[in-house]
């Protein structure tokens, strides 16, 4: 098993092993002094996981309940929040209960949200089934819910006290999943590890195979990647804002877009307007957009924007991206493969420039 630690206050522990999904009852129990447990997750995670997970914890004596709601970005939302906050208190959970995040990605924004306000704080930990909420959004303690205006523009930063990670649940996932899990994975090889971007770029569409070695290499890497930054930079006042890479145009797109498009391919297009980006403004020291593109092609994703896509709207959503201070945006750039730098206030005309020549 890989143990990785998060040094946050509190620290936790990022437990990564095949079947380890087997073992979280009895982790629990060993690790962690509490009454009932809540499995919080989608519809479609319930079936495939959830009871699984249920019947496990009330076998070894773990009093558990499930509570779903249906799957996908749409039921990020506070009205989601809200009506598993008021389940919850009909089921009469109180503060020494424990909520798990059973799920991708939505899930564990929720959870998190629900862990960090219900009664005023109650402990979660996290069991991701998806590879992005594997490699990415599961570590860091980042929770919320969209508004109309914009992506997870309500939250809080509440870390989970463990994370349960298991390979083999990428194993019912279609290849679009896992393509939307590899871009978070290739984005942490833009910006702070090139031997991680090398690897990708030599496996290429091998990595689809699903090898547990690769696997596990993947997940591990990310996670420390992950653990490193959130570990000196918790609450993104400074470093922690290299993991937006990507993300600033890519969660433009996608409010425009009024998510249709899986967050990770979003944020593939958006790693790849931001390497345009850093060319056109001179920061780039070598060429960064075309090796991007060819790792991107390799996988399969598509590399150019919808034609039908206006970059004037775009450009309004990123005026109200969290990452603006004081009426001035920055975005994360790359001087070259495996090196990032903050760069504030983009030109406007650049930005435009940059994707209409993606379309």
């Amino acid at each position: 098993m890989s143990v990785i630690t998060v040094k946050t206050k509190p620290s936790y522990q990022i437990l990564i092993k095949p079947h380890i999904f087997d073992e979280i009852a009895e982790d629990l129990k060993a690790s962690f002094n509490f009454g009932k447990v809540a499995i919080i997750t989608d519809d479609t995670v319930k079936t495939l996981y959830g009871e699984k997970l249920s019947l496990q914890l009330n076998t070894s004596g773990i009093k558990a309940e499930i509570f779903s709601f249906p799957p996908g970005e749409g039921s990020k939302t506070i009205d989601t929040v809200i009506s598993l906050a008021r389940s919850l208190i009909q089921k009469r959970f109180d503060r020494k209960d424990l909520l798990i995040a059973l799920g991708g990605g939505v899930v564990g924004d929720i959870t998190g949200f629900l862990a960090s306000i219900y009664l005023r704080g109650v402990k979660y930990v996290q069991v991701p089934t998806t590879l992005l909420s594997q490699v990415d959004s599961s570590v860091g303690g980042k929770t919320g819910v969209d508004l109309p205006e914009g992506k997870n523009l309500i939250g809080t930063f509440y870390q989970p006290s463990r994370v349960y990670i298991d390979p083999v649940v990428l194993k019912t996932l279609p290849k679009r999943e896992i393509q939307n899990g590899l871009a978070e994975v290739i984005k942490y090889g833009c910006i702070l590890k090139k031997k991680l971007f090398t690897f990708i770029s030599q496996k290429g569409e091998e990595l689809f195979q699903l090898n547990p070695e690769d696997l596990q290499y993947l997940i591990y890497e990310s996670c420390k990647t992950k653990a490193y930054v959130v570990s000196k930079d918790e609450k993104e006042a400074g470093l922690r804002k290299v993991l937006n890479f990507g993300h600033t145009i890519g969660h433009a797109l996608e409010t425009e877009l009024n998510y249709s498009i899986p967050h990770g391919l979003a944020v593939a297009l958006g790693m790849l307007a931001e390497a345009k980006l850093s060319e056109k403004l001179g920061v780039a020291e070598k060429e960064v957009f075309s090796p991007l593109k060819n790792i991107l092609a390799n996988l399969s994703y598509p590399l150019s924007l919808p034609s039908n896509l206006s970059p004037q709207q775009v450009l309004k959503h990123l005026s109200k991206d969290k990452k603006v201070f004081q009426g001035k945006l920055t975005i994360v750039l790359l001087k070259r493969i495996g090196k990032y730098c903050f760069y504030e206030d983009p030109p406007t005309k650049k930005i435009l420039e940059t994707l209409e020549e993606l379309r």
